[in-house]
């Protein structure tokens, strides 16, 4: 049975890269300058796939190395996200290479998208909180 991380990772990237390129096509309809907002919408969409993929990647390896650390972990990775996500809006800020409302709208519909997916398979798979095969200490 492969992980449950390599499955969230199956189902989650598609439906978010599909859920980009509606974005983008949606914000090339609507956007004065078409090219700018298929810019930023692919940056959109790479961002969250990038974001998510690695704080999936990063949890995952330290659920199975060391699950104490988990939560800590978890905390972590979502912090630096938030941090290096805030260092992107600065960067950003007020840049005209590409339409900075299908930017944010796609990180928004994307990340609702990868979520949802998420909850989705979770909802669906029986995942294991306690290890069967795991010996019993000798009391």
């Amino acid at each position: 049975m492969p992980s449950i991380d390599r499955l969230v990772l199956r189902v989650s990237i598609p439906v978010t890269v599909a859920v980009g390129v509606v974005a983008a096509i949606i914000g090339a309809l609507v956007a004065s300058d078409p090219g700018k907002a298929l810019l930023g919408a692919a940056i959109g969409t790479a961002i969250v796939v990038a974001f998510f993929t690695v704080g999936q990647v990063v949890v995952g390896a330290v659920l199975r190395t060391n699950p104490q650390m988990a939560m800590s972990v978890a905390l972590m990775v979502y912090l630096l996200k938030i941090g290096v996500l805030f260092i992107f809006i600065i960067l950003f800020q007020g840049t005209t290479a590409f339409d900075t409302k299908v930017f944010a709208l796609t990180i928004v519909a994307c990340t609702l998208a990868w979520t949802v997916a998420e909850v989705w398979i979770f909802a669906r798979t029986k995942v294991l909180y306690v290890d069967p095969q795991q010996e019993r200490p000798q009391i």
